[in-house]
């Protein structure tokens, strides 16, 4: 699938996302993924970053809360015209732009460190883009990224349940299976019927790769691998937010952090 196919999907995506997702619905993300991320995250205040494929700009504003001086980017225009406005309504000295994470328009070495909050795996060449991240960062920087989990989230996934509803089980399959742009169709797992009915769900096109791939994706672009993390709720967090109760059993996520020499 080329880049501005993708760039299509994710546009016509991009609208109904950030309502939804700026309304709460994406649980993953708020209650586990990005406070996970941002709990591995070495200290950024007062340092230069680049968010890449930023989205609706949810969690560069959470980086730039941190101190971190942010620019950031996305494929899609719609996104980054929510972002904008998110910024000029609350400013947190956000540069939002549109581009492409595969030829990102910065020079080289002008960032301390680099994020990527769950993209990586929804482009046609992670290889290119883990370059360009390596590119624009000073030695000595840093690119930490999540991702949908290679071992447990290949094309196969399915969750087991006991007759009660607790998780019991994830079934995987197809993990020596890479996509390149298998177009995934969902919706947040707790978006309402009313809402379902209201908006189609989205289309993800989706790139999987083994872990050994990505460990070899991240040499290959000149990174050392320094941290792994796969996060898992804890029981109060299961209880509280039962859609998230499956990480418990193998987790959903993988946050790698890599380091530029």
């Amino acid at each position: 699938m080329e880049p501005q196919e993708v760039a299509r999907y994710w546009e016509a995506n991009a609208d109904a996302w950030s309502r939804l997702s700026r309304a709460g619905y994406d649980i993953y993300r708020d209650a586990l993924n990005t406070p996970a991320f941002l709990a591995m995250l070495p200290p950024v205040a007062g340092l230069d970053g680049l968010d890449i494929g930023c989205g609706e700009g949810t969690n560069t504003r959470a980086l730039a809360g941190l101190g971190a001086r942010m620019q950031a980017i996305d494929i899609a225009p719609s996104f980054i015209h929510h972002a904008q406005a998110m910024e000029t309504a609350d400013p947190r000295g956000i540069g939002f732009a549109v581009g492409d994470a595969m030829a990102l328009p910065y020079p080289d070495a002008g960032f301390d460190f680099a994020t990527a909050f769950m993209c990586l795996m929804d482009m046609p060449d992670q290889g290119r883009a883990l370059r360009e991240a390596q590119r624009v960062l000073r030695p000595g920087g840093f690119l930490q990224f999540s991702i949908l989990h290679p071992c447990f989230v290949p094309p196969h996934r399915k969750v087991l349940r006991d007759a009660d509803g607790t998780v019991r089980a994830v079934e995987v399959g197809d993990y020596f299976a890479a996509t390149d742009g298998r177009v995934e169709t969902w919706w947040f797992s707790t978006l309402p019927e009313a809402e379902r009915a209201r908006v189609p769900p989205f289309r993800v096109p989706r790139f999987h790769r083994t872990l050994s791939g990505w460990v070899q994706l991240i040499i290959a672009a000149g990174f050392a691998i320094e941290a792994f993390g796969e996060p898992s709720a804890d029981a109060e967090l299961a209880l509280a937010q039962p859609v998230v109760a499956d990480t418990r059993v193998a987790p959903l996520f993988l946050h790698i952090r890599a380091r530029k020499p």
